[in-house]
């Protein structure tokens, strides 16, 4: 037989629902979803399955997820991760609240090289959070600014969500990662505001002052772990490498501090850093797969042109729109990881965005600053429970501290919405031809 519209939409999440709700991983509740689907609609067939899911492999860019992995785990593994967070002391400690500016600043940095934000929740929390708890500072507070700094793993370039979405959705990813430049650095500014409230209120200690001296050596320490970003970004945007090729030079590069430079790591060490980071690609990998037949199976159903016509009926301009699709990421963004989010609902807001007449890039950013905001919102929170895990916190306790964080944080994703010109102003100046 041949299935409707609204009965495929029911199916497919009804099922999705309900199996994530039964505790499935998500990638394999995605595929699970979509085989009623397969049995009963005449015009569909495993092998149609099969193929969508070959497909969505079968991209060259995607090979940069793995390697930013490797680059992120081999600068954690190699204790590059001191460096920077000696680095970011020197910089801001001295402000009151140090650490907790350290925590910022560290996670901007690390941001600038890793592109993945649970890296840098795991590498800089298992350092920051009892630091910071030795120094007097509330542990649910420790957690929760160490989570909430995390998110701009996804958000300041390179990231691997903007590689995905560039993939998904043939966008420039050099202008992905220039648009998400300025957003990050708002977001910082804003958590280093938040730190300092939070100072002024508990009283909360300062690092100390620098020397000059100290300032020398942290900048000699970190200096050659922060050439990475200008590698990476710097040759995407100025055409010389891809952004797989990028992510492999990033790769190579953090072995080669680590294991030459540094020699922190050893070969038994790397063996540890392999498996680990082939562990959790396999994973991310896994998702885009089963989410991208998941995706296919709603747009072969025209549930994009279903929701595009409700959307234009109801005239909310263009604001509004933007609204709408951030609500839309936030709320999936508290139950499943983001690149599945990003392939499913991503492809189906696109046309809305397209006939809201809202720049294809700055569709991007929202989506992926909103996303990021899930990964420290339960259920899903992934940095959150990482950060909580190091701190050996119920997550519920933390709560009350990350939505007050989270406040100046949606704050600057409302920005964004309202202004766009916030996130297209860096594109368009460093990208000749860039519209």
């Amino acid at each position: 037989m041949i299935i409707s519209t609204g009965y495929a939409c029911l199916i497919l999440l009804t099922g999705f629902v309900t199996l994530v709700v039964a505790r499935v991983p998500v990638a394999f509740a995605l595929g699970i979803a979509t085989i009623p689907l397969v049995v009963f609609d005449i015009r569909l067939t495993p092998f149609l399955i099969m193929d969508r899911m070959f497909n969505s492999y079968n991209s060259f860019i995607l090979l940069a997820v793995p390697f930013f992995l490797l680059a992120a785990n081999l600068m954690n593994g190699g204790k590059i991760t001191d460096k920077l967070i000696e680095f970011a002391r020197v910089l801001t400690g001295w402000l009151p609240g140090g650490l907790g500016h350290v925590n910022v600043a560290v996670s901007m940095l690390f941001a600038g090289i890793s592109g993945s934000s649970t890296a840098d929740a795991a590498g800089c929390g298992k350092i920051l959070i009892p630091a910071m708890t030795r120094q007097g500072f509330d542990p649910r507070f420790s957690v929760a600014i160490t989570a909430c700094s995390s998110v701009m793993g996804v958000i300041i370039p390179p990231s691997i969500l903007m590689i995905v979405w560039g993939g998904v959705m043939s966008i420039s990813v050099g202008a992905l990662f220039l648009a998400g430049a300025i957003p990050g650095l708002m977001i910082a500014a804003a958590l280093m505001a938040t730190v300092y409230g939070y100072a002024k209120v508990y009283d909360y200690p300062t690092a100390g002052t620098p020397t000059l001296t100290e300032f020398w050596s942290a900048l000699k320490g970190a200096g050659l772990a922060l050439l990475t970003p200008v590698f990476v970004i710097g040759g995407i945007v100025g055409g010389v490498v891809t952004p797989t090729e990028s992510a492999i030079i990033a790769a190579f590069y953090s072995f080669f501090l680590g294991f030459v430079v540094y020699r922190t790591i050893t070969l038994r060490d790397t063996v540890g850093i392999l498996y680990e980071t082939g562990r959790f690609a396999s994973i991310s990998l896994f998702a885009i797969g089963t989410a991208s037949v998941f995706g296919w199976m709603l747009a072969f159903y025209n549930v994009p042109r279903l929701m595009v016509g409700v959307m234009t009926g109801l005239e909310f301009g263009q604001f509004g729109t933007a609204l709408v699709i951030a609500g839309f990421f936030l709320l999936f963004g508290l139950f499943i990881d983001a690149i599945p989010a990003i392939i499913i609902l991503g492809t189906v807001l696109y046309p809305v965005a397209s006939a809201a007449d809202i720049h294809p890039v700055v569709f991007a950013i929202i989506g992926i600053v909103s996303l990021a905001f899930g990964l420290v919102t339960p259920p899903y929170g992934l940095c959150l429970l990482i950060s909580a895990s190091i701190a050996e916190l119920n997550v519920v306790k933390v709560l009350r501290d990350v939505v007050i964080i989270l406040v100046p944080m949606l704050v600057i994703l409302l920005l964004i919405i309202l202004f766009p010109e916030i996130v297209l102003w860096l594109p368009r100046t460093l990208m000749p031809g860039f519209k």
